[in-house]
């Protein structure tokens, strides 16, 4: 049986998800409930970001999350969430 990934969010990146609006919010935290069990899921809007090894995104309406996965740890790092013109920077 597989083993679920266990979700890490950065500081930063968890008070960037408390300044959303709530329904925002929710929404982020559904999808997280996804990446427990498979963070590269066809269900979510997931790319691999160019130019990086471990470097994924989510889509969430206008939102974004950025993570990265930790295969040997079972680990998926929440690193920075937020809107989709200034998630990049």
């Amino acid at each position: 049986m597989q083993k679920n990934f266990e979700i890490v969010f950065k500081k930063s990146a968890l008070k960037e998800l408390q300044d959303l609006p709530k329904r925002i919010q929710d929404k982020i935290l559904d999808a997280v409930q996804l990446l427990l069990h498979n963070p590269y899921t066809e269900l979510l809007q997931i790319k691999k970001l160019k130019g990086t090894d471990s470097l994924y995104r989510m889509r969430i309406q206008d939102y974004r999350l950025i993570y990265s996965i930790e295969s040997e740890q079972i680990k998926v790092l929440i690193i920075k969430i937020g809107h989709r013109k200034d998630v990049y920077e």
